[in-house]
């Protein structure tokens, strides 16, 4: 019973005498009712922060759910990351309920407020960081949240669990050159992503450490999708020096160069090498099979779910854990043409893909 007054420090009705308010609404604040006022609920929230106010045992309404937040659910890599997820959930006799919400870097501002309704035992989110007072609010109602991290660097207090992205860039790029490719191209992802950068900086280390100059004109930056790969790969292949190779930042964006390799009359390997990264299913059933970085996905879902529940027990372990690449060749991949073949003109209608 100390541990648990330890903990409350404060009862509700102390906070809702401090605010001024009454107990029905600080209790609303708490399950985040709309009926409240911005200035209200901020004050509320104040006293709750300030007085390290935990719930230490679930509600009788609250659900046995793990919130899943992503900012897009249409990705091939998102599915991984579900089946983890889902894996630890049911192991646990827990189910997870699927959200899409804000951009990559963080949920919409308005997610909170459900969330605080559905009362889960715990949030997993894919985006960089999360508002610091959103991680306050889930911390006064007891909502421990881990970040999967395939697309940023979380703040150190944020329990994360990522992939070692600089390492899965340098081995693609030293896979490469060890086939004796010299014009290397990269297509990484958006610029604004910090895991894009990483593979990109992999890239340039990899470059840097076989004495290969690294050129400007063959860094491209994509958006992980398909139709990204696709366009920034043409601007790649029509080069008057094109790249005998190509690093794309994932599998999607690396089917838009085999696509891309197509349409200009170059054929995967022997006129093209390509190098995709995630290893999501259909990178083994591409035409070539097409080697890439395998990125444990399921495992990172499975680890963030995983380290929900550790929080969740009050358990606090590490904050940060970074699991590591493997590069996965197949038959996408193979040494360059003695002479390159150039590159033929795509017709016009493909361009517009």
């Amino acid at each position: 019973m100390r541990d648990d007054e330890e903990n409350r420090r404060i009862t509700l009705a102390e906070v809702a005498q401090k605010a001024g308010v009454s107990l029905s609404t600080v209790s609303k604040v708490l399950n985040g009712r709309q009926d409240v006022s911005p200035r209200t609920r901020s004050k509320v929230e104040s006293l709750l922060e300030a007085h390290s106010y935990r719930r230490t045992t679930r509600a009788a309404g609250e659900a046995p759910l793990i919130e899943l937040v992503f900012h897009e659910l249409d990705s091939v890599w998102s599915m991984e990351l579900i089946r983890g997820v889902e894996n630890l959930a049911k192991a646990h006799h827990a189910s997870v309920v699927l959200t899409e919400s804000g951009t990559r870097h963080a949920p919409a501002a308005d997610w909170i407020e459900g969330v605080l309704q559905r009362r889960p035992i715990g949030v997993v989110l894919v985006f960089s960081s999360l508002p610091d007072e959103v991680k306050q609010q889930l911390g006064s109602r007891s909502i421990p949240f881990v970040i999967v991290d395939p697309a940023g660097d979380p703040e150190p207090d944020v329990p994360s669990v990522g992939s070692a992205n600089w390492s899965g860039g340098v081995a693609a790029t030293r896979h490469l050159v060890d086939l004796g490719h010299r014009r290397i191209g990269i297509i990484t992802g958006p610029e604004d992503v910090l895991c894009s950068l990483a593979r990109l900086d992999g890239y340039r280390s990899a470059l840097g450490m076989a004495g290969v100059p690294v050129d400007p004109a063959l860094i491209r930056f994509g958006d992980f999708h398909v139709e990204g790969g696709y366009a920034r790969a043409l601007e790649l292949l029509r080069l008057p020096d094109r790249p005998t190779a190509v690093f794309a930042g994932s599998d999607l964006q690396a089917l838009g160069v085999l696509e891309a390799a197509r349409v200009c009359g170059l054929r995967v390997p022997e006129d093209l090498s390509v190098v995709g990264y995630d290893d999501v299913v259909i990178a083994r059933w591409s035409s070539p099979a097409l080697t890439t970085v395998h990125q444990p996905l399921r495992q990172m879902g499975e680890e963030a779910a995983q380290m929900l529940l550790r929080l969740r027990a009050g358990e606090h372990s590490v904050t940060r854990l970074e699991l590591a690449t493997s590069l996965v060749v197949r038959n996408s991949t193979a040494p360059p043409p003695e002479k390159p073949a150039p590159a033929s003109s795509p017709p016009s209608a493909r361009d517009a893909v």
